[in-house]
């Protein structure tokens, strides 16, 4: 393992340390026993050599002293002379008792004999008394001489066995330095060598590792490790390998995968029947399909190139529903009808934009829709001339002008009236709502305040509010800015919402007209009751042609919510519903503005 080689490595220097530290450890504890044993002991017998030479002057003086009195012995002087040769004898004996075995004997016998010739005349002295004469005299100054002789010799050996002491510690200093020197250059060199060969045994492996890396980065997946141990790099190599193993199976399978798409791709757009473009960032078409290279061989036309410069700026996708965003192109001697949708592609990974263009052929369904219209329109306009004269023949009966008539023939053509006038609407609705699908009614625009035309609606619905006990309330944001529309046929969206809200709210309630700002440019204007409301399943179809909630037992075609719809929609708006039952209801639509004169963006013309 990588760790065991790690301590293995380090083990001799750890062990060079050792014996380093435990050698001076050594040293160390032999000089503090030398200072302790050898400079103390010798420092003592210098104390003690100081005292005798002390002691025997003393003697000497007292011995002078002795004998210059003559016959005037004192027992103070003979006291005296006893303590200082008792202190004498005393120290003597205690310093070759310290000194049994040592050179340092010798000279401390030299100083006993001579203080033994002192210590004669002494006893002489006091025992036969005083002698004053030049020859006693002399032998006691020549004994005291030897004496001090013998002591200074004793003192002069201890200096010189202290100077032997000091070079001998200075020896074992100097042997000491060297000692951990050598350790110390031995550490220093065995350190590099470990450190050389721990490094050029982690790195050749880490080195190889990197250079895989670097090459895995770069897409080369080929390039292994080698595996040279079984410890933690060996590992690691191993992993790096497996790791490269399956980025190779992964990368494969990826290519595979991608090959797979892109034949599936290009399988989907040539069996594609409708026009389909794929174009860059620069509106370059990329891709085609069959169907659009036969369309459109030379290029797209110029509407269709600036429909997608708009999505390719402003990032928002294109999707028409209605037929005033067909286009026509001839085609194989006919015209064929095409609804162009543009969506607008990017993938924020790899910065790649465009746009993909589907041009939906629509041309069976343009001319199942006309001829709808065209027998609606047919329909409704040939029942009208029959119900006109119907209607007033039957005005003509109730005014009595062929004759009298009696209350249940009243009733009778009272009702057959109602329903006439009612038919009569509901064509009229058809023709409008024919009219407005195909495209033939025209829209007189112009400026108008919201304030005026929605207080123009209330003031032309209050006769029916007052007659139902309802009061119609408007709510007007400040500063909303003017409305560009048709406000004739705009009347019959508010004229139709309003009649919805009073037919189905209870009296004594407030009907609510309102006109708030939206976004991007438009004005939301709508009318909020207080009525049942509507469930959620039916809100969707409740714009829907003929559409009726399955529960309303109220008197109704289904077309007035159908036409609102066409009319907000020509207006280039859109209309909504929201509603839950027992809350009542909110029917809205966005008009665009001309607060900034320019042109809103479109709203998803969806119900």
């Amino acid at each position: 393992m990588l760790r065991t080689r790690l301590y293995l490595g380090l083990l001799p220097l750890l062990l060079l340390f050792i014996g380093a530290g435990l050698a001076a450890m050594r040293v160390c504890q032999d000089l503090a026993s030398t200072v302790e044993t050898k400079v103390l002991s010798s420092y003592r017998l210098m104390i003690g050599c100081y005292e005798l030479r002390e002691t025997a002057t003393q003697l000497a003086n007292t011995l002078q002293f002795a004998q210059s009195s003559l016959n005037n012995l004192t027992p103070r002087t003979r006291s005296d002379y006893e303590a200082h040769r008792a202190r004498f004898q005393k120290e003597l004996m205690a310093q070759s008792a310290l000194c049994a075995g040592t050179p340092r004997s010798q000279p401390l016998a030299a100083a006993g004999e001579a203080f033994d010739q002192l210590r004669s005349i002494g006893d002489d002295l006091f025992t036969h008394g005083p002698d004053a004469s030049l020859n006693r005299y002399q032998q006691t100054e020549a004994a005291l001489f030897t004496t001090l002789r013998s002591l200074e010799a004793l003192a002069e050996s201890d200096h010189q066995e202290l100077k032997n002491e000091a070079s001998r510690i200075t020896g074992l200093a100097r042997t000491s330095n060297r000692v951990v020197l050598v350790a110390l250059v031995i550490g220093i060199g065995l350190s590099l060598l470990i450190s050389a060969l721990l490094a050029r045994h982690l790195l050749k492996p880490i080195r190889a590792l990197t250079t895989s890396a670097r090459a895995l980065g770069e897409g080369n997946l080929e390039q292994d490790v080698p595996v040279t141990s079984r410890d933690e790099l060996g590992e690691l190599a191993l992993t790096f390998n497996t790791m490269a193993a399956k980025l190779r199976a992964y990368r494969e399978a990826t290519t595979a995968k991608v090959l797979r798409i892109q034949r599936t791709m290009e399988a989907t757009l040539t069996s594609t029947p409708d026009p389909l473009f794929l174009v860059d960032h620069n509106g370059k078409p990329e891709v085609r399909n069959p169907a659009a290279e036969t369309l459109f061989p030379n290029g797209l036309p110029q509407i269709l190139s600036l429909r997608i410069c708009h999505v390719l700026t402003s990032r928002a996708h294109y999707l028409p529903t209605g037929y005033d965003h067909v286009i026509t192109i001839p085609h194989e001697r006919e015209e064929r009808h095409y609804l162009p949708r543009i969506l607008s592609i990017g993938d924020t990974l790899t910065g790649h934009g465009g746009a993909a263009l589907i041009l939906q052929d629509v041309t069976k369904f343009r001319l199942l829709d006309d001829a709808k219209n065209n027998l609606v329109g047919t329909v409704s306009h040939e029942l009208k001339t029959p119900l006109t004269s119907l209607r007033m023949a039957v005005y003509l009966l109730l005014e009595k002008h062929v004759g009298p008539l009696n209350p249940s023939q009243i009733d009778l053509l009272e009702t057959a009236r109602d329903d006439a006038d009612r038919l009569l609407r509901i064509l009229n609705d058809l023709l409008d709502l024919s009219r407005l699908e195909s495209g033939a009614s025209a829209l007189n625009f112009r400026n108008i305040a919201p304030a005026d035309l929605l207080a123009e609606m209330a003031r032309e619905m209050k006769t029916i509010a007052d007659a139902a006990q309802q009061t119609i309330s408007i709510q007007l944001a400040p500063h909303l800015p003017q409305l560009h529309v048709d406000p004739d046929r705009l009347r019959h969206v508010f004229i139709n919402l309003l009649a919805n809200a009073s037919k189905y709210s209870p009296p004594s309630t407030t009907i609510t007209l309102y006109a708030d700002r939206a976004d991007q440019g438009y004005l939301r204007c709508g009318v909020r009751d207080q009525g049942p409301g509507i469930p959620s399943e039916s809100i969707p179809h409740v714009f829907e042609k003929f559409y009726r909630v399955p529960s309303e037992t109220r008197k109704g075609a289904g077309i007035g919510l159908t036409i609102a719809r066409e009319i907000v929609i020509a207006h280039g708006g859109t209309i909504s519903c929201q509603s839950s039952p027992g809350h009542g209801s909110d029917f809205y639509f966005l008009l665009p503005t001309v607060a900034t004169g320019e042109t809103p963006t479109p709203f998803p013309t969806t119900s």
